[in-house]
């Protein structure tokens, strides 16, 4: 569902690991005792002329330090703030009426166009909004207007860091509450803090590692008393991606929800067994047409579970067909393009 912006996240992270190991071995060609043994090397006058240009080992990798945390850092902070923008556009289409929104949406929306309207001059921040289109976008809001505007500046004016306490009130600030449970509960999160860091961290501890690494190069490189080395920064890049991941479901899952509510989504199923070696799911579904290329989403809250999956093949009573037209509640076999697991519900949206 915000599947361009954790591309966008996919794709910059990639960058992120190139360049680490990228340097990674330029030190490695550079600072070896073999590469000084080589004449082929000694003799390239680009060669030379690099080695003239670089720093010293170790100053070197605390600048890979802070330019690799300090990105991370943005990378994920620029997500949460365009996810939370993106949650904001779709609400006045799931929530017509801005009366309707959740109270706290409410307040935390108007409590932000107050600080808007104060500090609109004096921050370059908000260059572009002005005062009429603040105010504007407010009336419209609270005489519920159905084309009324939720202008994201109003509801991301946090000051601090996000760390898990600021994250988790920023998104309840946008009427998704319990966002840290869903986070931790997470399929890639879990498999991070298990299999990766052998359950020594957890990812509260991973995220505030982040912000104090982020913190310490923000303020002068002296003040960095730990520096990461490669594998580490590329395992935090990790963090960040699969952090990124559960927070785009988490939203997604909100969408549905709204979407059900007014009925624009439909829960047509559950898979009742999930064989893993071939990757098809055994589902009792019910009052659907369903063909091959269509896409379901498959949701549970309480495993934090929200993935749109494409269907690749269809069996009903062991015979493949390319469409199935269900009635009455019955078992088919569903193959997606993705893993999938038993208990999932299946719902399509409109």
């Amino acid at each position: 569902m915000f599947d361009e912006l954790l591309k966008t996240v996919s794709v910059d992270i990639a960058t992120v690991r190139a360049i680490i190991q990228t340097n990674e071995q330029l030190r490695i060609i550079i600072f070896s005792k073999a590469s000084a043994t080589k004449p082929e090397l000694l003799e390239n006058t680009e060669f030379n002329s690099l080695l003239k240009a670089v720093p010293d080992e170790l100053n070197w990798q605390v600048y890979d330090h802070c330019a690799v945390v300090t990105r991370l850092y943005a990378i994920y902070e620029k997500f949460v703030k365009n996810l939370i923008s993106d949650w904001l556009a779709l609400l006045p289409y799931l929530v017509p009426n801005y009366s309707n929104l959740d109270k706290k949406i409410q307040d935390t929306h108007q409590e932000g166009v107050g600080i808007l309207l104060r500090d609109l001059k004096n921050n370059d921040r908000f260059d572009h909004l002005s005062p009429e289109k603040v105010v504007r976008s407010l009336f419209s809001a609270i005489t519920d207007n159905e084309n009324y505007e939720l202008i994201p500046d109003a509801f991301t004016l946090h000051k601090q860091n996000l760390r898990k306490e600021a994250l988790e009130q920023l998104f309840v600030g946008v009427g998704i509450k319990n966002a840290w449970e869903w986070v931790i509960n997470h399929r890639d999160i879990k498999n991070f803090v298990e299999e990766v860091r052998g359950s020594q961290n957890t990812a509260e501890g991973e995220l505030k590692q982040l912000v104090k690494y982020r913190n310490e190069a923000a303020h002068g490189l002296s003040l960095v008393d730990q520096t990461l080395g490669t594998e580490d920064l590329l395992i935090l890049g990790d963090f960040v991606e699969a952090l990124c991941k559960a927070l785009a479901e988490l939203v997604s899952y909100h969408v549905i929800s709204k979407k059900f509510d007014i009925g624009k989504a439909k829960e047509i199923g559950t898979i009742r067994h999930w064989l893993d070696n071939i990757k098809v799911a055994r589902a009792k579904v019910k009052e659907v047409t369903l063909s091959i290329g269509d896409s379901l989403f498959l949701v549970k809250e309480n495993c934090s579970y929200c993935q749109l999956v494409t269907i690749e093949s269809i069996r009903d009573k062991e015979v493949a067909k390319d469409q199935v037209e269900i009635t009455d509640e019955k078992d088919i076999h569903l193959k997606f393009d993705s893993d999938a697991r038993k208990g999932l519900s299946l719902y399509v949206i409109e």
